[in-house]
Order: structure tokens, then C-alpha cells, then sequence
């Protein structure tokens, strides 16, 4: 089958994986640490994708055409040529995990376009095409790390003891619902904090309450453990207080799970990032609504319809929010598209 080709640079690999599987309903046919391969029959299409980032590369790394047989693409070429294309010929060339042959050509605006066919799966990336090559050693070293997140995990009962190693995740399950002072929650919070990368994640899941509980807790089953239940806001104020940013919680129902003389105490799951190191790049963001005027933990207030400048790592953190769809990026030259009337 003669299949359509599309390789797009991206800037987060597992996350545009995980995006576009929910779009094309497909897993990746192919996934490794710098790569990653969509097959599809209707249409016949294959997409790849490159860790590189867009804003240095552009969203298109190339185009073309997967053909089926080798006597297709002989015939491609010869009908190129023909046709005044000059065309630059690889003859088994190992790339993107595979053995190809192929031809390139470039258009007038200098895209490439890729004619080749799949000789055999390869368990390397290839010769010549490392990532190391292709993005260079630091950048190289971040797209890994994407793909091996060091998660550190505290438990109730355990000794709260951070790692000295940056982590890129911080869960604290149960942490909280052991007698603590607030004092000493601020502080484990404030080490999870000093623990972290820059855009690291939080994570806390707990039992909480609307106001301070009094007496010895006696709950039943594994809810026995707990011995502490924090207010709800106090435990937001000293997250917030050991420089969290986009608090948010994750798992907030109207039902509680248990109650103790008259005081509901429901799950609580909060999620929260470290701030990430700020790009000196800004672009334009208005805030579509449903509210009149927001403010972020960063001090940006939006108003509905507005237009505000931020850098563009804030804009990644709310492309990466649950509250992604309520803003949208403006393009900085104007761009013309079908508006559906």
C-alpha cells in the first residue's frame, strides 16, 4: 500500500505520544526514547515524530511517501527526474529504527520530501542519526529524562527523608494523616520542594476536613491507620507557602468518605508543579472565559477577551493543565484558515 508520510518535530515526546493516540484512537506502532510511529490504513498514513523543538526547527521535519515495493519507487524516481526534479538517492541507509531505501527532493521553499520503502525493522535508531547528533548532548539529555521520571514516594508511617538527588515526582500518600504540626507539614513540604526539578510534580493524597478534628480518630477498616486529618485549607496554604504553583485539586467529591462527630472528611488528592525555569521567549494568550477576570499563582490576571503576554514555558504549563481549552495562543504573524461559516 502506497502510504502518505508526515514527520513532525515536538517538543515533548510522551506527551505528544499520548496526545495522539487519543486523536487517531491507535497506540504507536513504534515508541522508543526518541522516536515514536502512528501506522494507520484509513487513511493511509504514517506519522512520526521527532524530539526536537519546534520553536528552534519548526513543527515540520519532513514529508513523503512510503511505498510497498522497490520497482514503485524506481519508478518515482525515473518519474521525477523526468519531470526536472533532481533527486539525491540512499541506498539502504539505517534511520528512524529501520533499513530504508530511499530518494529525497526538496521543494521550492526548501521542505524535504522523503520517498522510500521499509526494507526491515531495526533495534537502533541508526547510523548517523543519533539523537546526540541530531539535537546535540544537553537537549539529548532532557528528551531521556522524559521518558525515565525519578519519582520519589512517602508513605504514612515512614520516615520522611527526601533524596538528595533531583526528582522529577514527589507523591506523598497518606503523609499528612499522622499526627504533624503545621509547622513540620510546611517543612516536609518545603524539602519535597528543594527535592525537586524545576517543573517537577506533586502529588498528595490524603484524608482532610473542613475544620480541625478533635478527639482520638477511630475509623474502620485500613482507615484505622489514620490519626490525623489536616484542614483542607491549611494543607492548600502550606503548599502554596513552599512555592508551588497551579494547586489544583485532582480528586475533590461532594460525598465524604467517613465522618467523626460531625465533621465530614472526604479524599483529597491536590496535584501542584515547582515552577519551571522561565524562557526569555514571550508570546500572546488570551483567556477565552467562562469567568470575567483570573488571576494565575504566577500574578497574571486575565481578563476575558484579553490579550497578555507571557513567556512561553508558562504558556507549556497551561497547554499541560486541565484548564488548557479555556486559552489560546495568538500566532505572532496573522494566519488566514476556514472559520466553518
Amino acid at each position: 500500500m502506497l502510504r502518505f508520510h508526515l514527520s513532525l518535530n515536538v517538543s515533548n515526546l510522551p506527551k505528544a505520544v499520548a496526545f495522539l493516540q487519543g486523536v487517531l484512537g491507535v497506540p504507536a506502532a513504534k515508541q522508543r526514547a526518541d522516536y515514536a510511529k502512528f501506522e494507520l490504513d484509513s487513511p493511509p498514513l504514517v506519522l512520526s515524530l521527532e524530539p526536537r523543538s519546534p520553536t528552534t526547527y519548526g513543527s515540520l521535519n519532513h514529508v513523503g511517501f512510503r511505498f510497498s515495493d522497490s520497482q514503485s519507487l524506481v519508478e518515482a524516481q525515473a518519474r521525477l527526474e523526468q519531470a526536472g526534479i533532481p533527486t539525491q538517492r540512499e541506498e539502504g541507509v539505517e534511520c528512524c529504527y529501520s533499513r530504508q531505501t530511499k530518494f529525497w527532493v526538496h521543494d521550492l521553499d526548501q521542505r524535504l520530501w522523503e520517498f522510500y520503502t521499509l526494507d526491515e525493522d531495526l533495534d537502533h535508531r541508526g547510523s548517523g542519526q543519533s539523537l546526540e547528533e541530531m539535537v546535540g548532548e544537553e537537549a539529548a539529555e532532557k528528551i531521556a529524562k522524559q521518558h525515565e521520571p525519578i519519582v520519589w514516594e512517602h508513605r504514612m508511617y515512614e520516615p520522611f527523608s527526601c533524596p538528595v538527588s533531583y526528582c522529577d515526582e514527589v507523591r506523598l500518600r497518606g503523609s499528612f494523616n499522622v499526627p504533624v504540626s503545621l509547622e513540620e507539614m510546611r517543612a516536609q513540604l518545603a524539602q519535597a520542594f528543594e527535592a525537586m526539578r524545576p517543573g517537577g510534580r506533586l502529588t498528595v493524597h490524603v484524608l482532610t476536613s473542613e475544620e480541625a478534628v478533635m478527639g482520638d480518630l477511630r475509623l474502620p477498616g485500613p482507615a484505622a491507620y489514620v490519626k490525623y486529618v489536616p484542614v483542607r485549607t491549611d494543607l492548600l496554604s502550606a503548599i502554596e507557602a513552599a512555592g508551588f504553583v497551579d494547586v489544583q485539586l485532582s480528586t475533590f467529591r461532594s460525598g465524604a468518605c467517613f465522618e467523626h462527630e460531625g465533621v465530614p472528611l472526604r479524599e483529597t488528592q491536590i496535584v501542584a508543579r515547582r515552577p519551571a525555569e522561565e524562557s526569555s521567549e514571550v508570546c500572546s494568550v488570551v483567556f477565552k472565559g467562562p469567568f470575567l477576570k483570573v488571576t494565575d499563582d504566577q500574578g497574571n490576571e486575565w481578563r476575558r477577551g484579553e490579550m497578555v503576554s507571557i513567556s512561553r514555558t508558562r504558556w507549556e504549563s497551561l497547554q499541560n493543565s486541565s484548564v488548557a481549552d479555556l486559552f489560546v495562543m495568538l500566532p505572532e504573524t496573522a494566519t488566514v484558515s476556514h472559520c466553518g461559516v
